[in-house]
């Protein structure tokens, strides 16, 4: 079975009509794998252009073969990303085997115009070099996004759903009031913890249920029962 992602990866985004949803959104580490895959495959792409040109020169001549040659690094350097990206799968092939796709921020399927801005940016991502600036984009954004991105309003997401393990611990909690009282942010911190945990296995709910040993006075289990009963209590309206 897959491992599951971490958490801090899905991230909620509310459409105009008030639903939510949530994106498991990429960070550096996958896009940097996908990228260096789709550079090898330019590379030979490239390389493969210039070997065909180079038997037909004889009978083209060299200025036609060079006229063809710039062409076709001009089409691969700044279409091959929006080639893909429009497909069906929305997704280079480094993407794909990462598993990983273009959306736009609220999860529908990437438009050409977006496709296209994020991709004529990457110019200034690449700066100063290596994606040095879109690197640390990604790593100051909640998103993940580089500065296409957050132009072109787009994010890259992970394609196939989260596989997660059936939970096998029953939490029958009961509310629970807080031993101290707890400010709004903590408050909604444990609201968010309840709607977002049918998502996830025993293990990721008591890893996170662990840190707040501090306040439940319990780990495991017994811990996450704890948390699970205080934010019933605040979902009651127990505590404002």
């Amino acid at each position: 079975m897959a491992a599951l992602p971490p958490a801090d990866t899905l991230q909620p985004v509310e459409l105009a009509d008030g639903v939510e949803i949530h994106l498991r959104v990429a960070g550096p580490g996958p896009r940097s794998v996908a990228w260096l895959v789709d550079l090898i495959i330019f590379i030979l792409t490239l390389i493969a252009i210039i070997i065909v040109l180079g038997v037909l020169t004889s009978s083209l001549g060299d200025k036609t073969v060079q006229g063809i040659l710039l062409l076709c690094m001009f089409v691969l350097g700044w279409f091959y990303n929006v080639f893909f990206e429009m497909g069906k799968r929305a997704a280079t092939p480094g993407q794909r085997m990462m598993k990983l796709k273009v959306a736009s921020v609220s999860g529908a399927p990437v438009r050409l115009p977006q496709s296209i801005i994020r991709n004529l940016l990457r110019v200034i991502d690449f700066m100063p070099g290596f994606y040095l600036f879109g690197l640390t984009c990604c790593l100051f954004t909640q998103r993940f996004q580089r500065l296409g991105d957050l132009v072109a309003d787009t994010v890259v997401v992970y394609a196939e759903p989260v596989l997660v393990k059936k939970a096998t611990h029953a939490v029958n909690a009961l509310p629970l009031p807080p031993p101290v009282p707890l400010s709004r942010v903590e408050q909604a911190a444990l609201l968010q913890f309840l709607e977002r945990a049918p998502q996830w296995s025993d293990a990721r709910k008591t890893e996170l249920t662990d840190l707040l040993e501090p306040l439940t006075g319990e780990t495991g289990i017994a811990g996450l029962r704890q948390a699970c009963g205080m934010g019933l209590w605040i979902q009651k309206g127990g505590q404002e």
